[in-house]
């Protein structure tokens, strides 16, 4: 059965929360000021339920592979959203579900009549640093709006 990529639910936010800081912990990456030790990473169904925010899960056999969302960061002009919480199991990497799960976070980013959008991570998420890359995202040389993730040493951003 193929990946899909659908809407997240109530009942995924365990999945999540664990797929989120496993990948951390695979890549060295865990430390304060990080989305592994955000309080919301708990509850992501509940955070997406704001206003010109959006969380896609991908999905095979049933199994959760990981997600990604975008979100208006407090901070940002209101055509800035923010690419956000997004991580893939072992099992869901080098598969090419990141970018399609980039494909439609950009889609309901312009949809939702975003005209950009940013993102921070960390260098050792090379992988995803890679596909940010081939994406069209840059690199800024300071982080923007109010994310709380003072941990993240990269910050990105892409014209919609």
């Amino acid at each position: 059965m193929p990946v899909s990529i659908r809407k997240i639910e109530p009942q995924d936010n365990a999945a999540l929360a664990d797929i989120i800081r496993r990948t951390l912990e695979d890549y060295d990456a865990v430390r304060e000021g990080t989305v592994y030790y955000d309080e919301s990473t708990d509850h992501l169904y509940e955070l997406f339920q704001k206003e010109g925010s959006f969380y896609f899960v991908a999905e095979e056999d049933g199994i959760l592979l990981g997600g990604g969302g975008v979100f208006p960061t407090p901070g940002h002009d209101a055509g800035t959203c923010e690419l956000v919480k997004m991580y893939l199991s072992a099992a869901g990497r080098g598969r090419g579900i990141g970018r399609q799960l980039l494909e439609h976070c950009i889609e309901f980013a312009r949809s939702a009549g975003y005209t950009q959008m940013y993102l921070e991570s960390m260098p050792e998420l090379h992988h995803a640093i890679k596909l940010y890359d081939k994406m069209g995202f840059t690199r800024l040389a300071a982080p923007l709006g109010q994310s709380g993730h003072y941990g993240c040493g990269i910050w990105m951003i892409r014209s919609l």
